[in-house]
């Protein structure tokens, strides 16, 4: 086994030791504050590298997460249920939010948009929330839903083509995380590891000309393959639907 593919598969199996991805059946308890912006909702400049999508994604209810769920980029695009611990200001269901973001502070696992934040009080009670800035909370790992939508990857706009290609995945359904993106290389019989260059983004120099076929690993194990996913011409900003929905 070559050097690279060596370093592509130990990559694998610390993403693999470090990710455990599931559905929580009891909730955790934690601390939560919030950041500010115009629309109040979330911020273009995420860790994860959604961009635009990042700030709007679900509704603009996001989040910033702490390291140990942030997991050096597998848990980007992760749902959680948070809901405050304060029963007179509190609501019961609280928010449900996707992690776009790297943040934390005063032992916080959470950095909530203003909106997120806002949907974890009772109606007319926001404003003593607010007043807290840093709340305690209890959450929960939930699924991702994104009714009528494929899993898809998205040139990324660092990309430069031919020569550079960045992915990222976005309407990442369910609990599942992307822990590993390869591309074929035909002319060579192997499958190429991407580098997860930060958050949720995979890179390549020298990419595979043509048509590209490309397979991506879910929570460290299953792998996805996907015949000339990628287009001989791909273009900075350009959707590619899977037709695959994880759960």
């Amino acid at each position: 086994m070559g050097l690279t593919l060596y370093s592509c598969y130990l990559f694998f199996i610390v993403i693999l030791l470090a990710s455990v991805c599931y559905s929580q059946d009891s909730f955790v308890s934690s601390r939560a504050t919030y950041y500010g912006s115009p629309e109040c909702i979330g911020t273009p400049t995420g860790a994860c590298g959604y961009k635009e999508y990042g700030s709007i994604m679900n509704g603009g209810e996001v989040t910033g997460v702490s390291y140990k769920l942030f997991k050096g980029g597998a848990g980007c695009g992760a749902c959680y249920q948070v809901r405050c611990k304060y029963p007179p200001h509190c609501s019961e269901d609280g928010t449900r939010v996707v992690a776009t973001d790297h943040g934390e502070g005063d032992n916080t696992d959470f950095i909530l948009s203003t909106r997120a934040y806002n949907k974890l009080a009772r109606p007319g009670q926001a404003e003593i929330l607010f007043s807290y800035g840093v709340v305690d909370v209890e959450y929960k790992r939930i699924p991702c839903q994104y009714p009528g939508y494929n899993l898809v990857f998205k040139v990324h706009e660092h990309s430069k083509y031919p020569k550079y290609l960045a992915l990222i995945a976005v309407y990442q359904g369910g609990v599942s995380e992307i822990t590993g993106v390869e591309l074929w290389q035909e002319d060579c019989k192997e499958w190429r590891c991407m580098r997860r260059t930060y958050g949720a983004v995979w890179d390549m120099q020298n990419p595979p000309e043509g048509a590209i076929d490309l397979r991506f690993q879910v929570s460290g194990s299953k792998w996805i393959e996907l015949k000339s996913l990628i287009p001989s011409d791909w273009k900075v900003g350009a959707t590619y639907d899977t037709a695959v929905q994880l759960d």
